[in-house]
């Protein structure tokens, strides 16, 4: 997925995550453009992409959910252009120690279902 880091939406509680999993804002970009998994997220219109880290010894997963937000469109007197561009907002990032069932829900931590509860969607 192509997307600049000017078009990333950090919500505060992605934020919030980054510090507690010690994880940087270079890195979850890093998952976002080259994730070895995407999956449906469990909030409606989300997705969950993961991309795997650690050593052989001691693996995880870095997952993150994330929701794409299209342009919408606007008229232009003189030509009608369409902005291709679109917004992406982290809305939560987390680290899953050892590596998940391929095919099977993802574990989501509570606290992440709270704040998804809260946004509108």
């Amino acid at each position: 997925m192509l997307v600049r880091k000017e078009d990333i939406i950090w919500t505060k509680h992605s934020q919030e995550k980054l510090r507690e999993y010690n994880l940087s804002k270079s890195r979850i970009v890093r998952v976002l453009r080259n994730p070895q998994r995407v999956e449906e997220g469990i909030a409606p219109r989300t997705l969950a992409l993961m991309q795997p880290a650690g050593s052989k010894k001691h693996p995880y997963e870095i997952w993150l959910m994330a929701q794409i937000i299209f342009p919408k469109r606007r008229k232009v007197k003189e030509i009608d252009r369409i902005d291709k561009r679109y917004k992406v907002r982290i809305i939560s990032a987390w680290k899953y120690p050892g590596q998940t069932p391929i095919g099977k829900p993802i574990k989501i931590p509570e606290d992440a279902l709270e704040e998804l509860a809260k946004f509108s969607f």
